[in-house]
């Protein structure tokens, strides 16, 4: 990794873009083997913020009748208004492009005061029902929160419990949890809704690139539209109107596949092989239904084996060549 940092650095000289005196200054800051902490403490920041959030979970749950509805609800309020206070106090203000905040610890902050927003409202809903029996009005309006938490802020983690709580509010849960629970395959209608919104999530990124609000918010909007796109589109496979996604798998890999390439994003581009390497073998599943495979179950129990090792190294060797081909695009 060090020698093929190097080699960028000698190919920036040689282009003029780094002068001989930068280029003496790198390599003796390389010299000296210094290394960041930043990801590391960042890792922790988050963890600690998430133990916090749990810890104060439990310990209300734990403790409900002893504390007390209102006084819980004080301090929550209390705490969350602290958060805030400190975000706002901190933060440069609205922007369509990327602000931070001059200390990444009040991204932090921010997302605490997130998270404790979204349980204030939870628990008003179920302690007070504010919103009638609807619980799924708890989930919009966390969603239109932390929407607007994440547009001000700059806040890419409240983008994604803003997305999640959407996602929440039309019935879809999509954590590993419920997907070997199988919960949105037990639920044909669920698939719709996450073709709906998974199109609506890219129909609104595409917009934003457009009027260039938020861009680098993209990653976050495409990711959650592949997976929901993939799973509603697989869910729906399964289905007994399965030819109706078949069309959709097409498209939906393709087009993550060509968005792979324009953002140079490795991970749309594995996730649409994945996808895509689901679908087919479903396809091919049901074709077998079709045809009478008594005569070649001998011969398709040999192809097997030699199918999947050969999808294991084809697999192996398109990432590698998209990387190659990504780093090369980056020189």
């Amino acid at each position: 990794m060090e020698k093929q940092s190097e080699q960028h650095i000698e190919k920036l000289t040689q282009q003029g873009f780094v002068t001989e005196a930068q280029h003496t200054e790198i390599k003796t800051y390389d010299a000296l083997g210094i290394f960041s902490l930043n990801t590391e403490l960042l890792f922790l920041l988050y963890l600690s913020v998430l133990l916090f959030t749990g810890g104060v979970g439990t310990l209300v749950y734990k403790n409900i009748d002893s504390i007390g509805h209102m006084a819980i609800l004080a301090v929550n309020f209390a705490l969350m208004a602290v958060c805030f206070y400190f975000g706002f106090k901190k933060a440069k203000g609205f922007s369509k492009e990327e602000v931070l905040f001059d200390n990444p610890i009040y991204d932090y902050v921010v997302l605490t005061g997130s998270i404790l927003s979204c349980i204030f409202i939870g628990y008003l809903q179920y302690q007070y029902s504010i919103f009638g029996s609807d619980f799924s009005l708890v989930s919009l309006f966390s969603a239109v929160i932390c929407f607007g938490i994440a547009y001000y802020f700059d806040s890419r983690m409240v983008l994604s419990m803003a997305i999640t709580a959407l996602a929440a509010f039309v019935g879809i849960t999509i954590t590993p949890k419920t997907v070997f629970e199988n919960e949105i395959y037990s639920n044909p209608t669920l698939s719709y809704y996450g073709l709906a919104l998974g199109v609506l999530i890219i129909l609104w990124t595409v917009y934003s690139l457009k009027i260039n609000l938020k861009k680098h918010f993209y990653f976050v909007y495409f990711t959650f539209a592949q997976h929901l796109l993939g799973v509603s589109i697989i869910a729906g496979l399964l289905d007994e109107n399965w030819l109706f996604f078949v069309p959709l798998l097409i498209g939906a890999v393709y087009y993550f596949y060509r968005i792979s390439y324009q953002f140079s994003a490795t991970s749309f581009f594995v996730f649409s092989f994945i996808y895509g390497y689901i679908g087919v073998n479903i396809l091919l599943f049901k074709l077998l239904d079709f045809i009478d495979t008594s005569s070649v179950i001998e011969l398709l129990i040999m192809i097997s084996p030699i199918y999947v090792i050969g999808s294991i190294v084809l697999f192996i060797k398109l990432v590698r060549d998209f990387n190659k081909e990504k780093n090369a695009r980056l020189q």
